[in-house]
């Protein structure tokens, strides 16, 4: 049986994509660049972490890890996955998105649809 190890997401901005979801989400955060990361990176010719094109985003307790991974093309139509988000506070919770660069796209009765900076949509669903 399979296990969910890590979320993709393809992005033109992985270093900015990844801080945005490591601040949306409690208990993640850029995984710190050690001194073999930095030399993985040189080795490529890249001399800034904001041009990393993989970025990693860990879970400080539990949950999948979230890769954001540099593509060439640009993001067409509607994505296939999202994720769903529970807040104690919804309308407290999108201003705090919105504040971080999100955008609100529709909002419904029992939940709203949100996209990040790079278009990919989320929703965001009340506790209880």
């Amino acid at each position: 049986m399979a296990q969910l190890h890590d979320i993709v997401f393809d992005c033109a901005d992985p270093a900015g994509t990844a801080r945005f979801w490591a601040a949306v989400l409690e208990g993640y955060a850029v995984a710190p660049y050690d001194d073999a990361e930095l030399a993985r990176l040189r080795a490529k010719g890249i001399t800034r972490v904001e041009d990393d094109p993989t970025v990693l985003v860990e879970p400080t307790v539990g949950g999948p890890r979230l890769w954001f991974q540099l593509v060439p093309e640009v993001r067409s139509g509607k994505n296939r996955v999202h994720l769903d988000l529970l807040a104690a506070d919804v309308e407290a919770e999108i201003r705090r998105l919105a504040e971080l660069g999100a955008t609100v796209h529709a909002r419904h009765e029992d939940h709203d649809v949100l996209a990040d900076p790079e278009g990919n949509e989320f929703c965001v669903f009340p506790i209880g």
